[in-house]
């Protein structure tokens, strides 16, 4: 046996309740002790109420979160579903549905690329992506052009929808202004086209932007809202999964669940739409009390993502090594995109896991980093509630040692 400590570093996708939203459904806020070793959270989650499919009063967890997150979105209602990728087809189907309706989003949006094509093969619904610009937003000359195209024409599909993403995940998480965003709504509403609003990340949005989340949410017609980040990428990734969960390790913190909200006649379709999509679940309290609990800390917890991010980013720079570099102007939020020069990215990220004994004689330490090949030249990371400063330090120390071993440092 070894006397050295095994750190274990999950760069990998994560993934508030903010401070004017100062109670929960559950009880007391945890106090910062608390928060910091999960114990408010494991004895919320053990004494919340169980709910039932159809909450009988609004003191029970699923209909208090529905409550206090459509408070918190600024919209009239919002449903608790099991994933955002059912909150982003529901949403999608509810605005579209005449088959064969056209939607419009970037052509590396999550909804376009990670979501399995559902709103073509589930709703009918005829996507048409548009180049994505560096900051995650789409050109609006372009927008009103193909918004505009099938007015009068019977040729061409009717244009109902514009999808947008905030935080845009394939942009390295970068925020979408708020002035664009308004933007987009007014040239849509000028041509009845509606905007929903991916919102996996929008606390991470708002957090970086110091707004309420309402300030983002008022310049579209729905949203989605996840409390976990994120088993697609994970499963797509295995290297970046490989290690012991805790209880809350990704995102919001929650292990499960997404909302949709927007106006009362929208929600009440989208619960129509759940429950055709098998969405529906009984005995489901305990998931939304977990949520609940996850947006008690949230803008300090992301905001602490966001530093830790900017951290690790300057200290690689700091590196100067050839072989990995960071647009520190990029980095608005948990997320780090590292072009790498000189080796595939994958190798890196194996090298970054293992541990040598080359290492632990020099270091002392056993320190294993997670984190996402991207693309052919990039790897990407991405901090959550369970990765603390102290642990960024030692991803930067891994990082420097992996790039002398490899005489590139």
């Amino acid at each position: 046996m070894c006397s050295h400590q095994d750190h274990r570093l999950q760069l990998a996708d994560q993934g508030w309740r903010p401070a004017w939203l100062l109670t929960t459904a559950l009880g007391k806020v945890p106090s910062s002790g608390q928060r910091a070793r999960g114990v408010g959270k494991e004895r919320n989650l053990k004494s919340a109420i169980v709910d039932g499919a159809t909450p009988p009063g609004p003191s029970l967890p699923i209909s208090e979160l529905q409550a206090t997150a459509a408070e918190l979105l600024g919209v009239e209602r919002t449903l608790f579903v099991p994933t955002n990728t059912m909150a982003n087809l529901i949403s999608v189907m509810c605005h579209c549905q005449r088959r064969g309706s056209q939607l419009l989003l970037g052509q590396e949006c999550h909804l376009h690329v990670y979501e399995q094509g559902g709103v073509a093969q589930i709703a009918g619904v005829h996507s048409h992506p548009l180049p994505d610009l560096p900051h995650g937003t789409l050109d609006l000359a372009e927008l009103e052009r193909l918004v505009t195209r099938s007015l009068g024409s019977r040729y061409h599909p009717v244009c109902e929808l514009i999808c947008l993403e905030n935080t845009h995940s394939s942009s390295g998480g970068r925020v979408l202004p708020i002035e664009y965003l308004r933007q987009v709504h007014l040239l849509a509403r000028s041509y009845g086209v509606r905007v929903h609003l991916d919102g996996a990340r929008l606390m991470n949005a708002a957090v970086a932007l110091c707004v309420p989340p309402t300030r983002i949410v008022e310049h579209c017609d729905s949203v989605s809202l996840c409390f976990s980040k994120s088993p697609e990428d994970r499963d797509a990734h295995p290297w970046a999964g490989r290690q012991d969960s805790p209880l809350f390790p990704q995102g919001l913190g929650a292990p499960v669940g997404a909302l949709v909200g927007g106006p009362k006649d929208f929600t009440e379709e989208a619960w129509r739409l759940r429950k055709a999509l098998g969405g529906g679940m009984r005995q489901a309290g305990v998931l939304a009390a977990a949520a609940l609990v996850g947006l008690t800390d949230a803008e300090e917890v992301l905001l602490k993502d966001h530093q830790n991010a900017q951290r690790f980013a300057k200290g690689l720079q700091e590196l100067a090594s050839p072989v990995c570099s960071v647009d520190l102007t990029t980095v608005e939020t948990n997320m780090v995109m590292v072009r790498v020069d000189g080796l595939p990215p994958k190798e890196l990220c194996q090298r970054l896991q293992t541990v040598s004994a080359d290492e632990v004689a020099q270091t002392g330490r056993a320190v294993r980093v997670l984190l996402l090949p991207w693309t052919e030249r990039s790897v990407r990371a991405v901090w959550h509630r369970n990765v603390s400063a102290q642990d960024t330090e030692l991803a930067l120390g891994k990082w420097a040692f992996v790039l002398r071993a490899l005489g590139m440092g």
